[in-house]
C-alpha cells in the first residue's frame, strides 16, 4: 500500500521539479505544468498520462485506476487509488509523469543515473 510519503520526495528530487500546495493540495510541477496532484485527503494521486493509452490502462486495472472527471478529460491525466498501489509502482508512475513534461535529454540523463530504474 503506497502513501504520499513514498512519492513526496520525488517532487523535489527530479530535475526541474518542485512541490507546491494549492488550496491545501500537494502538487508537483515543472515550470507551470502540473504533472502530479494529490486529493485533499491524500488517497488519490492524479498524474500525467498519454490520452491515447488511458482508456485501456484503466480498463486493465479498474480497481487501481480511474479516468478523470468529464471536465478534465481534455487533459493528459489519470487517477490512481494510492492504497491499491505498492510504493515502487507509485514512484514509477510519478517518474513516468515527470518524463511527459521534461525535455528528452533530462529523461535520458535520469536513465543513465538510475540504470536499474528508481
Amino acid at each position: 500500500m503506497a502513501v504520499i510519503e513514498d512519492v513526496s520526495p520525488l517532487g523535489a528530487e527530479l530535475e526541474r521539479s518542485y512541490r507546491v500546495y494549492v488550496h491545501g493540495r500537494l502538487k508537483f510541477r515543472v515550470k507551470q505544468i502540473v504533472y502530479v496532484a494529490f486529493s485533499l485527503d491524500e488517497t488519490v494521486m492524479g498524474f500525467a498520462f498519454p490520452k491515447e493509452e488511458r482508456a485501456a490502462f484503466v480498463a486493465n486495472e479498474p480497481h487501481k485506476f480511474q479516468l478523470p472527471s468529464a471536465s478534465d478529460m481534455r487533459f493528459n491525466w489519470i487517477h490512481a487509488d494510492l492504497a491499491a498501489l505498492d510504493p515502487a509502482e507509485a514512484r514509477e508512475l510519478v517518474v513516468d509523469a515527470w518524463r511527459m513534461v521534461v525535455p528528452r535529454k533530462l529523461s535520458r540523463a535520469y536513465d543513465l543515473a538510475h540504470p536499474g530504474g528508481l
